[in-house]
């Protein structure tokens, strides 16, 4: 995109959370480094935004994408820039996935004021919005009292010394927020498998987009040896 001659604003569609902010303002500032364009923010508020109900009973799978998707679809965005793990595994004839910026940490990270997963106290209550979290969470403590947990990341945090022990969030999360001091403990791979994705960006585009937005140089990242889309997103599927 370096010499596309694009007169026009490059417009990226973003959730309004801090943390979808904050991972948007990244790629928008990579696309105009990369660009020289002007890159504006378009912020679209998604189900999982605004219903606060556990995410399996409100859409599950896309719950955070489908309005953000909608922004290219209707031609108020050019680009999307969603969490990798959020994106439903079979891929959309309707959108093409022109990037996956450099992840970050893709595990798990307890929150729990300095104390590791074995310090918590017999019936610990641990906040989590996430099944696959709270299944691995009882397979190491079964007598741990899970809580459903929503909320962006500083008010799950804030829990956490009132009627919680501790919650679990993504350390990719904590990391781009400049929190990661808050974490504990980091799960490695043995004790708790991360979420396929997990801690990647993903950069799409209307499958109508003009050519240039798709390449994406200096935005996308040459695929590491355990490329997120390549590989975990299509395992997932088969399953």
């Amino acid at each position: 995109m370096a010499d596309s001659g694009l007169s026009q604003p490059i417009r990226v569609a973003t959730r309004r959370s801090q943390l979808a902010l904050t991972q948007s303002r990244q790629v928008a500032a990579a696309l105009a480094a990369a660009s020289g364009a002007r890159v504006e923010l378009v912020e679209v508020t998604s189900e999982g935004d605004v219903n606060d109900g556990p995410l399996r009973h409100i859409g599950g799978t896309g719950v955070f994408v489908t309005a953000v998707r909608q922004a290219l679809t209707d031609g108020r965005a050019d680009v999307a820039v969603h969490s990798l793990k959020d994106l439903p595994t079979a891929a959309d004839p309707g959108f093409l996935l022109a990037a996956v910026p450099a992840r970050e940490d893709f595990r798990d990270a307890l929150c729990a004021r300095g104390s590791m997963l074995a310090d918590l106290p017999l019936g610990a209550h641990v906040g989590t919005g996430s099944p696959r979290r709270a299944a691995q969470l009882l397979l190491l403590r079964p007598d741990l009292q899970i809580a459903a947990l929503r909320g962006n990341v500083a008010s799950r945090l804030a829990r956490v010394g009132q009627d919680l022990d501790a919650v679990v969030l993504a350390a990719a999360g904590l990391a781009r927020l400049g929190r990661l001091a808050d974490a504990s403990e980091l799960f490695g791979l043995q004790a708790m498998l991360p979420a396929p994705g997990q801690g990647a960006l993903a950069v799409e585009v209307a499958a109508t987009a003009p050519a240039g937005l798709l390449a994406a140089p200096g935005v996308d990242e040459p695929p590491p040896v355990a490329a997120p889309r390549p590989l975990e997103m299509p395992a997932l599927h088969e399953f």
